[in-house]
């Protein structure tokens, strides 16, 4: 029970994160996250990351809330990897982006969808599947306190 109050105010969070992101998102530049994007298409631009907003929860002692964009150019696509043990909330703002998390069937969600991943999940895909159109998504993690947020498999 407590579990699950604590992820509803998370994505309550989220959601006023998401509207914050649309609304202000062109007005100033965020930090960029590095070290964290790759491609697995040589012809496209690897999904950029902006950070959005990054706070420990005061009560949830050992835990941060982290917000960001994905912005995924047209054809771009993200190397198959794990967010460690955060809970990860994603919300596609813009186009389509397909997914693919641990042996779920791969899934093209568009625009105003959303999925989660569990800790410890692989998402094995992660890409724009339009050659023309940018794609771009809102995740929000809830992850230990110093725990790198993305960790691309090791063989790609």
């Amino acid at each position: 029970m407590f579990l699950s109050q604590i992820v509803g105010r998370f994505l309550v969070v989220a959601a006023l994160a998401g509207a914050t992101a649309c609304s202000s998102a062109a007005q100033s530049a965020p930090a960029a996250v590095t070290g964290t994007t790759a491609v697995t298409s040589t012809a496209a631009s690897p999904p950029q990351l902006s950070v959005l907003l990054q706070q420990a929860l005061p009560n949830a002692e050992g835990k941060t809330f982290t917000s960001q964009i994905v912005d995924f150019p047209p054809g771009s696509a993200a190397p198959s990897h794990r967010h460690g043990q955060a809970f990860v909330y994603a919300y596609v703002l813009e186009g389509d982006v397909r997914s693919q998390v641990d042996d779920q069937a791969v899934t093209t969600y568009h625009q105003g969808q959303n999925w989660f991943e569990k800790p410890g999940a692989h998402h094995v895909v992660a890409a724009n599947p339009s050659t023309t159109q940018p794609a771009k998504l809102l995740v929000v993690y809830v992850s230990t306190t110093g725990d790198p947020l993305q960790a691309n498999d090791p063989h790609q």
